[in-house]
């Protein structure tokens, strides 16, 4: 045990959090390990407990432990729509983690990078047993952070050679297909309409922002036949209709999502199928025919959080990042 415990704690800035960042594929091989502890029982996590001061923003609070890996944490995290017209992020928090044995914190950093790299690695996931894989076009619709990571995560786990960008702000499509092209070295095609993006996809990813009362775009007869879609955003970009044309609909907690339901969300949305810790202990099959279209609503977990932390809180102290501060 560290002779810093009950001293002091780390403290990792969003740029110390990015330098001692692991890569995409470890992230993604972390959130899959953490979903088979799921599956089978070993971990805890609260539903998680919110405030909304504004329309379509919240704060909330996620704990999370994973028993076998002996891994505590709670992020607190916000989420303001209107933050893009401030040059701030749609995203910010922080997250602490504690000493499982003595639940003595041991490290508070940012969670903004986090937030945005374990969201793409649960895509990945989820994708890995519900897309085709041999999936060669993606849509995604939501040029932001999220968009960024859901790409470089889908990327490592599928053949990607076109992706079709659609954003509300046209510029925003624009300078996203140019930076994807170069980043990835695949076509990418800044489309001017959300059917575009849709209907030519293997794979589907909305990443706007989370709405109370979805805005629909996306109608029925879009979704392709044997497609996979990823909602980051919840249901806010998808007509009832088109999301019911889903072969199966899932989810990676499904308490969490009916306490989402029990506060306004999720009004009208198909019956859920499975878990995604059902999906990776294979208590429940995946895609089992070309031609199904499947849909993974991930809300989020806080268990995402818990499982990335940690690598990052190893990667701090063997790289020396990060400023201690006395307890």
């Amino acid at each position: 045990m560290s002779d810093q415990l009950g001293k002091s704690m780390l403290y990792l800035s969003r740029a110390d959090v990015a330098a001692a960042g692991p890569g995409m594929s470890e992230i993604i091989a972390a959130v899959e390990a953490m979903f088979r502890e799921k599956g089978e029982g070993h971990t805890e996590m609260p539903p998680k407990i919110g405030i909304h001061p504004m329309r379509d923003a919240f704060i909330h609070a996620m704990p999370a432990a994973i028993a076998r890996q002996k891994v505590v944490g709670m992020k607190w995290v916000a989420g303001y729509p209107e933050n893009s017209k401030r040059g701030l992020p749609y995203i910010s928090g922080v997250f602490i983690l504690n000493d499982a044995e003595t639940g003595l914190p041991i490290a508070l950093m940012d969670c903004t990078w986090i937030t945005a790299q374990r969201t793409g690695a649960a895509t990945a996931v989820a994708a890995k047993y519900l897309a085709q894989p041999d999936s060669q076009t993606a849509g995604i619709l939501g040029c932001g952070v999220q968009g960024r990571s859901n790409l470089e995560a889908l990327g490592l786990c599928f053949p990607l050679k076109k992706i079709y960008a659609y954003d509300t702000h046209r510029e925003r499509a624009t300078a996203y297909a140019q930076e994807m092209k170069a980043r990835f070295g695949i076509e990418v095609i800044a489309v001017a309409e959300a059917r575009a993006a849709v209907i030519d996809s293997d794979i589907v990813v909305t990443a706007g922002p989370i709405l109370r009362k979805p805005h629909a775009t996306i109608q029925p007869g879009w979704f392709r036949e044997g497609a996979f879609a990823s909602l980051v955003d919840f249901d806010s970009y998808w007509h009832p209709d088109a999301l019911r044309e889903a072969d199966k609909f899932c989810t990676d907690d499904i308490p969490q999502f009916e306490h989402y339901r029990g506060i306004g969300y999720f009004r009208d949305v198909p019956s859920i199928y499975a878990d995604l810790g059902e999906l990776v202990t294979r208590r429940k099959p995946g895609r089992q025919r070309k031609e199904e279209r499947t849909i993974a609503c991930n809300l989020g977990l806080a268990l995402d959080d818990i499982a990335t932390a940690p690598l990052i809180y190893k990667r701090a102290l063997e790289k020396g990042i990060g400023a201690r501060l006395p307890l």
